[in-house]
């Protein structure tokens, strides 16, 4: 059963009534609608844990950005009873003001109005999500712990513009934690594509460590030990920086002490993110130029994405 069509039939604003939306939205909304525009959809728990500490004000202030059009919504069927979250999508108004904070377009911006309804029946959007649930439990943790930062986290479709379509990683993340910082790509693995074409991915990313002469740990999220297990069978002796782990929101979810390097010794314990770093002490492990090289230069992702504007925010 396809999700519900979304109306988009919607008035065009004059300058009057887009002025009387800009009035009503504050700092935290703008950081909504860039984040949308980023991520392409996240749900209500997600932007609870981005934004807010309570559900009750999350689905108020998430209701007033709906009636301004700003934002929509829709809510995935669900095959065995129950009910999805809202799923939210950046709505035709708040692709309007961002492009106008950002000198630029909606079409540049790269927002099309059936966005949602593409979003919303793609076979691809529980992957997104996914992606997006490894990056908000690195934001929330960095919201609520001292001295840990997301640095940088960049789309699939930026890695494509920034490395010319050497490797088409899921996202490109840069944590800081403890004095401990790492820059990696992510494999977000849904189970979908068999174990061997997993693995040859690899040889991609080979050939964008030798072209930019920059290593960058590659990191597999797996949805099963069992998957995890039968990868790092498949995964060839390789130079390149691997490490596996089962996606879990326990013990701080993919910052936590859940990843396994390749290879690995005997009995060898599971480290924290920021620790993998170290993982390969034969490897010299680089760090792309773009990234700051201590927590002082840049304290989060929310300040990175203030202090750009929302076109330079989406391509870097």
């Amino acid at each position: 059963m396809p999700a519900a069509r979304i109306p988009l039939g919607l008035p065009r604003f004059d300058a009057t009534a887009m002025a009387n939306v800009t009035a009503r939205l504050t700092p935290r909304d703008y950081q909504i609608l860039e984040h949308l525009l980023h991520h392409r959809v996240l749900t209500t728990h997600q932007l609870q844990r981005m934004f807010f500490t309570k559900p009750q004000p999350t689905r108020r202030r998430l209701g007033i950005l709906h009636k301004l059009h700003t934002i929509t919504r829709y809510r995935p069927w669900t095959p065995y009873g129950g009910s999805a979250p809202h799923h939210w999508v950046l709505g035709r108004t708040g692709a309007e003001l961002l492009a106008l904070r950002g000198h630029t377009t909606v079409k540049e911006l790269g927002y099309h109005p059936d966005l949602a309804m593409s979003i919303s029946i793609s076979d691809k959007s529980g992957h997104q999500i996914g992606l997006n649930d490894f990056f908000v439990a690195l934001l929330h943790l960095a919201r609520h712990t001292p001295e840990a930062h997301l640095r940088a986290w960049l789309s699939e479709k930026q890695c494509a513009k920034i490395w010319s379509g050497l490797a088409r990683p899921d996202a490109f993340g840069c944590w800081y934690e403890q004095g401990r910082q790492i820059d990696f790509f992510l494999e977000h693995d849904t189970g979908s594509m068999t174990l061997a074409k997993v693995a040859d991915k690899l040889a991609a990313y080979a050939d964008l460590a030798e072209a930019t002469q920059i290593t960058t740990p590659v990191l597999f999220w797996l949805p099963s030990r069992t998957r995890e297990t039968n990868l790092r069978a498949v995964i060839k002796v390789t130079e390149m920086p691997i490490a596996t782990a089962v996606q879990t929101d326990l013990n701080d979810g993919p910052a936590g002490p859940c990843w396994l390097p390749l290879p690995s010794r005997a009995g060898q314990s599971r480290m924290r993110l920021s620790e993998l770093g170290n993982a390969w002490p034969h490897l010299a492990i680089g760090r792309s130029p773009e990234q700051p090289a201590t927590s002082s230069d840049r304290d989060s992702y929310d300040d990175f994405l203030d202090s750009r504007s929302p076109l330079e925010a989406q391509i870097r």
